[in-house]
């Protein structure tokens, strides 16, 4: 029942918790979730630990600075071997741009493969009340959908979006490209501090590529069977 669709974000503190939650999960879930906490806590040997346990790593870090800031961390997190990793669309054009051309010329000329890059764009916690408090007039799904077509553009691999946007992202922005979202919760499952949710089916549906799941398996009484019950739900949406 492998499937990399399904991101299990470990929004844990030190290493032994991602060792007992990967131990925990076994060969059921191929895909992990790097974050601020767990990065901050305890550094990049996270992501080697996973790489050598032969896991895929999402290297969720956000960045968003200057240009050639933003695009010369990448280079230094490059070599972590993360198979995709972000920086915040918000940034504008020009710093996508330089991220996505120096960081695949670095890869080019270590002859190493390049991990895909992926833009932010609006934050799954945010709700149309925090929208308008920061003075925003455009529609939310307007401004991820234009987001996304800026991220494309600037020759990015995809974006993290809140499933309820995929849908116009996919119509956007066409077949070949990553549409990573949080914001997943199972039916019945708590919303946390999530604001613009779906299921897993529906986000699929809408035309997610990859799904980022937390609580609902990390939380759960036995994760290996919260995980199960999620993979098989997808199993439906091909």
């Amino acid at each position: 029942m492998l499937d990399n669709r399904l991101i299990v974000a470990l929004d844990v503190h030190t290493m032994d918790d991602v060792r007992s939650l990967v131990s925990t999960l076994g060969d059921t879930v191929t895909y992990y979730k790097v974050g601020m906490e767990l990065f901050y806590s305890v550094g990049p040997d996270v992501v080697r630990l996973l790489k050598e346990q032969g896991k895929h790593v999402f290297l969720d870090l956000k960045l968003h600075d200057i240009p050639n800031t933003v695009a010369g961390g990448l280079a230094s997190l490059m070599g972590l071997g993360a198979d995709i990793v972000n920086v915040h669309a918000s940034g504008g054009y020009t710093m996508m741009k330089t991220a996505a051309t120096k960081l695949h010329a670095a890869a080019a000329e270590q002859g190493i493969p390049c991990p895909k890059i992926i833009g932010v764009t609006v934050l799954t916690s945010m709700n149309e009340d925090d929208w308008k408090k920061l003075g925003e007039t455009e529609p939310m799904a307007d401004r991820v959908t234009r987001l996304a077509k800026l991220a494309k553009a600037a020759g990015l691999d995809g974006v993290v979006a809140s499933p309820q946007e995929a849908a116009g992202i996919r119509e956007a922005c066409g077949d070949d490209f990553l549409i990573v979202t949080p914001g997943v919760r199972p039916s019945g499952a708590s919303v946390d501090d999530q604001s613009r949710i779906a299921t897993p089916a529906q986000a699929l549906q809408n035309g997610a590529t990859h799904l980022v799941i937390g609580r609902p398996i990390r939380a759960a009484k036995d994760p290996k069977t919260a995980a199960l019950a999620i993979l098989k739900e997808m199993e439906r949406v091909k």
